[in-house]
């Protein structure tokens, strides 16, 4: 089974020793990283984002954590998302399970170099450990997870969470109706219904960002549903001149974590058109900023850039 290339993640949490190998992390931690008697407080189940790597990775000082990297844009991807939040019931704290939606959090599926999903990675002390990529059957993800803990273990990280209740009640925050009625749509593969669903929440509560990030992740979703990303990316090569075509790269690029590439094919749409198709990239634009996060670093630079070309 192939691996993608695993990334030093040194910097998010600390470690003992000097860091090692991808599949050989830095020595065992020092005694403070040991878990409290009753375990660690941390949810068995987490979304993880880019708001949240750094705590996740600061719970693998203690726990091995598994990072399952998919989109709900492909059925084998989310089955092997639902396989390990089943199975990490299993296991009873012995490891945390960081679910990755790699279309609501591109910028944690590049800092992970992850190249195609579904995918896994385990981190131990803060250092990633490939696991799979592609889609794996029941009894070979068991064989896997017992292997990353039989490595965490060895270098001193075997701790394990405290559980409270089941997997569903750990995790934060519970879904609202709102959320109930988008995920079924997009499920069934309705994503306009799923974009309605927003807009109506959005109508009660237009200063709810959240709303609006949500409403744009399944724009989003829409116009990548049955799309090769590569092909996107090649069409918007081959006719920049044509701003659908670039948008849709610009959308293909956040889709496969590339942000720079992203806000780099977006911003070039701004600059090279005018009039209306001016307008549609702007606003396209606007959605990847909301998309990657209004905090960011990159899109603070991609909103300079923007201010220059408008004004």
């Amino acid at each position: 089974m192939s691996m993608f290339g695993a990334v030093d993640l040194s910097t998010l949490a600390p470690k003992a020793g000097a860091s090692g190998a991808p599949d050989a992390p830095s020595a065992a931690p020092a005694a403070s990283h040991r878990p409290p008697d009753g375990g660690v407080p941390a949810p068995l189940v987490v979304d993880v984002t880019a708001g949240n790597l750094r705590d996740v990775a600061e719970v693998s000082t203690q726990v091995p954590v598994v990072l399952v990297l998919y989109t709900r844009r492909s059925e084998p991807s989310t089955k092997v998302a639902a396989l390990a939040e089943r199975l990490v019931q299993d296991y009873a704290g012995r490891f945390e399970l960081g679910l990755v939606d790699v279309d609501a959090a591109p910028e944690v599926a590049q800092a992970l170099q992850a190249t195609a999903v579904p995918c896994a990675l385990a981190l131990v002390s803060g250092q990633p450990l490939p696991v799979f990529q592609g889609t794996v059957e029941e009894t070979q993800l068991r064989g896997l997870l017992d292997r990353v803990l039989q490595v965490a273990a060895s270098h001193g990280v075997n701790g394990h969470l405290a559980l409270d209740g089941d997997a569903e009640a750990a995790r934060e925050p519970e879904e609202t109706e709102v959320e109930r009625q988008a995920r079924e749509a997009v499920e069934r593969g309705d994503y306009a219904a799923a974009e309605e669903v927003y807009k109506h929440a959005i109508a009660q509560d237009p200063t709810n960002e959240s709303l609006q990030v949500a409403r744009d992740q399944v724009r989003l979703m829409a116009r990548l549903d049955g799309q090769d990303p590569h092909a996107l990316l090649a069409a918007a090569d081959a006719d920049p001149a044509d701003v659908e075509a670039a948008l849709a790269g610009a959308d293909a690029a956040l889709a496969l974590g590339d942000v720079d590439a992203a806000l780099g094919r977006a911003l070039e749409a701004v600059r090279s058109h005018q009039g209306d198709e001016r307008e549609r990239a702007r606003l396209r634009l606007l959605e990847i900023f909301a998309l990657v996060g209004t905090t960011s670093p990159r899109v603070a630079r991609a909103r300079r850039q923007l201010a220059t070309m408008l004004y």
